[in-house]
Protein backbone atom coordinates (compact mmCIF):
# COMPACT_ATOMS: atom_id res chain seq x y z
CA UNK A 1 0.00 0.00 0.00
CA UNK A 2 1.46 3.38 -1.01
CA UNK A 3 0.63 6.99 -0.82
CA UNK A 4 1.21 8.77 -4.09
CA UNK A 5 1.82 12.09 -2.08
CA UNK A 6 2.87 14.29 -4.93
CA UNK A 7 1.10 13.81 -8.51
CA UNK A 8 0.02 15.79 -11.21
CA UNK A 9 -3.03 13.56 -12.65
CA UNK A 10 -4.32 17.31 -13.39
CA UNK A 11 -1.96 18.23 -16.39
CA UNK A 12 -2.84 18.02 -20.35
CA UNK A 13 0.27 15.06 -20.04
CA UNK A 14 -2.52 12.91 -19.09
CA UNK A 15 -5.58 14.22 -20.96
CA UNK A 16 -7.61 11.03 -22.07
CA UNK A 17 -5.65 9.03 -20.42
CA UNK A 18 -6.16 9.97 -16.25
CA UNK A 19 -8.32 5.92 -15.48
CA UNK A 20 -6.06 4.03 -17.17
CA UNK A 21 -2.95 5.92 -15.45
CA UNK A 22 -4.96 5.60 -12.46
CA UNK A 23 -5.75 1.86 -12.78
CA UNK A 24 -2.40 0.86 -13.93
CA UNK A 25 -1.05 2.83 -10.54
CA UNK A 26 -3.41 0.58 -8.11
CA UNK A 27 -2.36 -2.90 -9.85
CA UNK A 28 1.34 -1.56 -8.77
CA UNK A 29 0.10 -1.22 -4.87
CA UNK A 30 -0.81 2.51 -5.08
CA UNK A 31 -3.91 3.11 -3.16
CA UNK A 32 -3.79 6.95 -2.31
CA UNK A 33 -3.32 9.90 -4.57
CA UNK A 34 -2.48 13.63 -3.83
CA UNK A 35 -3.26 15.59 -6.82
CA UNK A 36 -1.41 19.09 -6.35
CA UNK A 37 -2.86 21.97 -8.28
CA UNK A 38 -1.07 25.33 -8.78
CA UNK A 39 -2.70 27.10 -11.33
CA UNK A 40 -6.53 28.17 -11.97
CA UNK A 41 -6.42 25.37 -14.53
CA UNK A 42 -5.44 22.71 -12.41
CA UNK A 43 -6.58 23.37 -8.95
CA UNK A 44 -10.11 23.31 -10.68
CA UNK A 45 -9.12 19.72 -11.98
CA UNK A 46 -7.63 18.52 -9.16
CA UNK A 47 -10.86 19.48 -7.41
CA UNK A 48 -13.25 17.72 -10.42
CA UNK A 49 -10.38 14.68 -9.60
CA UNK A 50 -10.51 14.33 -5.62
CA UNK A 51 -14.73 14.80 -5.66
CA UNK A 52 -14.41 11.84 -8.61
CA UNK A 53 -12.63 9.49 -7.16
CA UNK A 54 -12.68 8.09 -3.25
CA UNK A 55 -8.92 7.55 -2.92
CA UNK A 56 -7.69 10.63 -4.30
CA UNK A 57 -7.39 13.92 -2.35
CA UNK A 58 -6.57 17.67 -3.53
CA UNK A 59 -4.00 20.07 -2.54
CA UNK A 60 -4.18 23.72 -4.22
CA UNK A 61 -2.07 26.07 -3.97
CA UNK A 62 -0.21 28.88 -6.38
CA UNK A 63 3.05 27.37 -7.85
CA UNK A 64 6.04 30.48 -7.67
CA UNK A 65 6.73 30.48 -11.27
CA UNK A 66 3.10 31.90 -11.93
CA UNK A 67 3.28 33.61 -8.76
CA UNK A 68 2.76 37.08 -11.34
CA UNK A 69 -0.41 36.13 -12.77
CA UNK A 70 -1.81 35.25 -9.06
CA UNK A 71 -4.73 37.86 -7.58
CA UNK A 72 -6.42 38.55 -4.57
CA UNK A 73 -9.34 36.89 -5.47
CA UNK A 74 -6.93 33.52 -6.36
CA UNK A 75 -6.22 33.76 -2.92
CA UNK A 76 -9.35 34.26 -1.54
CA UNK A 77 -10.49 31.26 -3.63
CA UNK A 78 -7.82 29.06 -2.40
CA UNK A 79 -9.02 29.94 1.06
CA UNK A 80 -12.14 29.04 0.25
CA UNK A 81 -11.68 25.64 -1.25
CA UNK A 82 -9.14 24.79 2.31
CA UNK A 83 -12.42 24.50 4.19
CA UNK A 84 -13.56 21.03 1.46
CA UNK A 85 -12.95 17.52 3.10
CA UNK A 86 -11.10 16.19 0.47
CA UNK A 87 -8.54 19.33 0.44
CA UNK A 88 -5.61 18.12 2.71
CA UNK A 89 -3.05 20.63 2.14
CA UNK A 90 -1.83 24.17 0.58
CA UNK A 91 0.35 24.24 -1.89
CA UNK A 92 2.69 23.80 -3.73
CA UNK A 93 4.29 26.91 -3.11
CA UNK A 94 7.30 28.79 -2.84
CA UNK A 95 10.26 29.35 -4.45
CA UNK A 96 11.99 28.88 -8.01
CA UNK A 97 14.91 30.95 -9.05
CA UNK A 98 15.09 28.64 -12.08
CA UNK A 99 12.51 30.33 -14.23
CA UNK A 100 12.42 33.85 -15.09
CA UNK A 101 8.36 34.30 -15.48
CA UNK A 102 7.93 35.70 -11.91
CA UNK A 103 10.40 38.41 -10.27
CA UNK A 104 12.06 37.03 -7.21
CA UNK A 105 10.29 39.85 -5.15
CA UNK A 106 6.86 38.65 -6.25
CA UNK A 107 7.68 34.96 -5.43
CA UNK A 108 8.88 36.26 -1.72
CA UNK A 109 5.22 38.20 -1.61
CA UNK A 110 3.07 35.21 -2.79
CA UNK A 111 4.85 32.51 -0.66
CA UNK A 112 4.82 34.43 2.08
CA UNK A 113 0.45 35.26 1.28
CA UNK A 114 -0.04 31.30 1.09
CA UNK A 115 2.11 30.53 4.59
CA UNK A 116 -0.01 33.04 6.02
CA UNK A 117 -3.50 31.76 4.68
CA UNK A 118 -1.98 28.17 5.91
CA UNK A 119 -1.63 29.34 9.71
CA UNK A 120 -4.99 31.17 9.57
CA UNK A 121 -6.71 27.99 8.11
CA UNK A 122 -4.40 25.71 10.13
CA UNK A 123 -3.55 23.39 7.20
CA UNK A 124 0.12 22.07 6.35
CA UNK A 125 1.72 23.26 3.36
CA UNK A 126 3.50 21.71 0.41
CA UNK A 127 6.79 23.38 -0.40
CA UNK A 128 8.55 24.07 -4.02
CA UNK A 129 12.32 24.97 -4.04
CA UNK A 130 14.12 24.96 -6.92
CA UNK A 131 17.60 26.74 -6.37
CA UNK A 132 16.33 28.85 -3.37
CA UNK A 133 17.49 27.05 -0.52
CA UNK A 134 18.22 29.52 1.55
CA UNK A 135 15.27 31.66 1.15
CA UNK A 136 12.71 29.22 1.64
CA UNK A 137 14.24 28.29 5.04
CA UNK A 138 14.35 31.87 5.97
CA UNK A 139 10.58 33.02 4.64
CA UNK A 140 9.62 29.48 6.59
CA UNK A 141 11.18 30.53 9.76
CA UNK A 142 10.28 34.62 9.65
CA UNK A 143 6.18 33.32 8.78
CA UNK A 144 6.32 30.98 11.72
CA UNK A 145 5.64 27.82 9.25
CA UNK A 146 5.84 25.67 11.68
CA UNK A 147 3.06 26.46 13.40
CA UNK A 148 1.31 24.38 10.42
CA UNK A 149 4.18 22.16 8.88
CA UNK A 150 3.88 20.63 5.82
CA UNK A 151 6.19 18.77 2.95
CA UNK A 152 9.51 19.55 1.36
CA UNK A 153 8.20 18.51 -2.13
CA UNK A 154 10.87 16.42 -3.98
CA UNK A 155 13.55 17.38 -1.62
CA UNK A 156 16.90 18.06 -2.96
CA UNK A 157 18.78 20.11 -0.39
CA UNK A 158 21.66 18.91 1.47
CA UNK A 159 21.52 17.40 5.19
CA UNK A 160 21.58 20.78 6.82
CA UNK A 161 18.91 22.24 5.22
CA UNK A 162 16.67 18.90 5.72
CA UNK A 163 17.64 18.91 9.48
CA UNK A 164 16.18 22.51 9.80
CA UNK A 165 12.87 21.39 7.57
CA UNK A 166 12.46 18.90 10.13
CA UNK A 167 12.66 21.25 13.44
CA UNK A 168 9.87 23.39 11.66
CA UNK A 169 8.06 20.52 11.63
CA UNK A 170 8.16 19.34 7.84
CA UNK A 171 8.32 16.04 6.08
CA UNK A 172 10.88 15.61 3.60
CA UNK A 173 9.05 13.59 0.35
CA UNK A 174 11.30 11.66 -2.11
CA UNK A 175 10.68 11.67 -5.94
CA UNK A 176 12.46 10.16 -8.98
CA UNK A 177 15.95 11.97 -8.50
CA UNK A 178 16.80 9.33 -5.50
CA UNK A 179 16.63 6.57 -7.97
CA UNK A 180 19.30 8.29 -10.49
CA UNK A 181 22.64 6.59 -10.43
CA UNK A 182 24.51 9.92 -10.30
CA UNK A 183 22.15 11.08 -7.69
CA UNK A 184 24.73 11.04 -4.54
CA UNK A 185 23.49 13.99 -2.76
CA UNK A 186 19.85 12.93 -2.55
CA UNK A 187 20.57 8.97 -1.40
CA UNK A 188 22.44 10.34 1.69
CA UNK A 189 19.98 12.87 2.55
CA UNK A 190 17.74 10.17 2.82
CA UNK A 191 19.58 7.59 4.75
CA UNK A 192 19.32 9.79 7.84
CA UNK A 193 15.97 11.48 7.70
CA UNK A 194 13.87 9.74 10.13
CA UNK A 195 11.60 7.22 9.19
CA UNK A 196 8.71 8.71 10.85
CA UNK A 197 8.92 11.96 9.07
CA UNK A 198 9.50 10.35 5.21
CA UNK A 199 7.14 10.22 2.39
CA UNK A 200 7.26 9.24 -1.37
CA UNK A 201 6.31 10.99 -4.53
CA UNK A 202 6.17 10.90 -8.41
CA UNK A 203 5.61 14.05 -9.32
CA UNK A 204 4.06 12.84 -12.51
CA UNK A 205 4.77 13.43 -14.90
CA UNK A 206 7.57 14.71 -14.04
CA UNK A 207 10.80 13.29 -12.90
CA UNK A 208 10.31 9.77 -14.27
CA UNK A 209 12.82 7.18 -11.81
CA UNK A 210 15.41 5.19 -13.47
CA UNK A 211 14.98 2.98 -15.95
CA UNK A 212 12.62 5.49 -17.35
CA UNK A 213 14.45 8.81 -16.93
CA UNK A 214 13.59 11.60 -19.33
CA UNK A 215 10.11 9.75 -20.40
CA UNK A 216 6.77 10.65 -18.93
CA UNK A 217 6.28 9.54 -15.18
CA UNK A 218 3.26 8.03 -13.92
CA UNK A 219 1.98 7.15 -9.98
CA UNK A 220 2.69 3.54 -10.62
CA UNK A 221 6.74 3.91 -10.48
CA UNK A 222 6.36 5.24 -6.80
CA UNK A 223 7.22 1.72 -6.27
CA UNK A 224 10.44 2.16 -7.83
CA UNK A 225 11.12 5.30 -5.16
CA UNK A 226 10.21 3.38 -2.42
CA UNK A 227 12.13 0.76 -3.29
CA UNK A 228 15.32 2.52 -3.41
CA UNK A 229 14.79 4.27 -0.02
CA UNK A 230 13.94 0.87 1.33
CA UNK A 231 17.53 -0.12 0.26
CA UNK A 232 19.00 3.14 1.86
CA UNK A 233 17.04 2.38 5.17
CA UNK A 234 18.03 -0.71 5.22
CA UNK A 235 14.83 -2.10 5.57
CA UNK A 236 11.94 -4.35 3.56
CA UNK A 237 9.44 -2.54 0.97
CA UNK A 238 6.76 -3.41 2.99
CA UNK A 239 8.10 -1.90 6.13
CA UNK A 240 8.66 1.45 3.89
CA UNK A 241 5.38 1.67 2.08
CA UNK A 242 3.31 0.99 5.73
CA UNK A 243 5.43 3.50 7.63
CA UNK A 244 5.45 6.64 4.98
CA UNK A 245 1.50 5.78 4.13
CA UNK A 246 1.21 5.75 7.63
CA UNK A 247 3.32 9.31 7.77
CA UNK A 248 1.27 10.94 5.21
CA UNK A 249 -2.24 9.68 6.67
CA UNK A 250 -0.96 11.64 9.96
CA UNK A 251 0.06 14.77 8.23
CA UNK A 252 -3.01 15.29 5.99
CA UNK A 253 -5.27 14.16 8.92
CA UNK A 254 -6.78 11.40 7.16
CA UNK A 255 -6.85 9.10 10.32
Amino acid sequence: MLFDTHVHLNVQQFAGEVEDVIERARENGVTLFNVVGFDRETITKAMDLAEKYPYIYATVGWHPVDAIDMTETDLEWIASLSKHEKVVALGEMGLDYHWEKSPKDVQKEVFRAQIRLARKVNMPIVIHNREADQDIVDILKEEKAEEVGGIMHCFSGDIEMAKECLDLGFYISFGGPVTFKNAKLPKEVARDIPIDRLLVETDSPFLSPHPYRGKRNEPARVTLIAEKLAELKGMSFEELAQQTTQNAKTLFRLE
